[in-house]
């Protein structure tokens, strides 16, 4: 398994705004494209005051991560639903991806 941990820099006074657009809009978009998300939410931490988020998602290998971000991010669902209020909340975000197990990816879910 590949699980997938992306960290969002969220704009001053946007956190709340995004986590709704997350949980209403793109997660269910993301589930339904396939796509296995496994937690997302609030970074309990502000880095140095900064509102932050994070999403975990599960891929069964790097190439099915490739090809589902690649169809996913390109498809017109996502262009033309949620991405302009998700993106315009974000200053920055990072990716890391990691090789685990199944059982470290259910152990993780909290959804």
């Amino acid at each position: 398994m590949i699980l997938e941990f992306r960290t969002y820099r969220l704009k001053p006074g946007t956190s709340e705004d995004f986590l709704r657009v997350m949980a209403e809009d793109s997660v269910p978009l993301l589930e339904k494209a396939g796509l296995r998300v496994v937690d997302f939410g609030r970074s309990l931490v502000a880095e140095d005051g900064h509102e932050e988020a994070y999403l975990i998602r599960a891929f069964s290998s790097l190439e099915e991560h490739e090809r589902q971000e690649r169809e996913f991010y390109g498809s017109e669902a996502w262009l033309a639903g949620p991405r302009e209020a998700i993106v315009s909340r974000i200053e920055s975000y990072h990716t890391i991806a990691i090789e685990t197990s199944e059982e470290a990816v259910e152990a993780l879910g909290r959804r």
